[in-house]
């Protein structure tokens, strides 16, 4: 019974979080890591973006990568393909709106270095991780804290997408955010 509370507490506070006119980004980003392995955080959270009006560019992003794990989470591979479709489409549209926004770009870079190469889902990686390093090297965040920073880098270092340049410059970078 206190676990239900718990769950429904956290939901409210979901839906007070997204329909506020400041989303609560780190609640957000919390819920988001917990839908990659949770069908069910995934579902709720995809209710709540679509429900949402009025979506920032970064709220679309989101929803882009939630639609993006309802391809992970079903067994369908007609829904599959028509789940990375939607992302695609949603992700092509919250760039277009915000373009320098680093989070945008690492939410999109991600899926598609996840994504199998033959399914086509990867034409942006090359742009995305390009954008990512000069938003770095100028120190613009946009709204990402100094840990999405962090794990943008990382993850940028462990995908070997990076030339060793930039790999050399991203190493430097993190350790100047430690």
């Amino acid at each position: 019974m206190l676990v239900k509370r718990g769950i429904v507490l956290l939901l409210l506070t979901w839906c007070v979080a997204v329909n506020a006119e400041v989303p609560n980004l780190k609640l957000l980003r919390q819920q988001l890591l917990e839908a990659v392995q949770k069908r069910s955080t995934n579902d709720s959270l995809y209710h709540s973006l679509t429900t949402t009006k009025n979506k920032s560019p970064l709220l679309t992003s989101y929803l882009g990568a939630v639609e993006a794990l309802r391809a992970k989470h079903t067994w369908n591979p007609y829904l599959k393909l028509k789940y990375l479709n939607d992302a695609e489409n949603t992700l092509e549209g919250a760039v277009n709106n915000d373009p320098h926004n680093i989070e945008i770009r690492f939410m999109r870079f991600s899926i598609e270095h996840n994504v199998p190469g033959f399914l086509g889902y990867t034409k942006h990686l090359e742009a995305d991780r390009k954008e990512m390093i000069r938003q770095l090297d100028k120190k613009y965040y946009a709204s990402a804290d100094q840990n999405v920073v962090i794990t943008i880098i990382k993850f940028l270092i462990n995908s070997k997408r990076c030339t060793p340049d930039e790999n050399e410059t991203l190493h430097k970078q993190l350790a100047a955010l430690k």
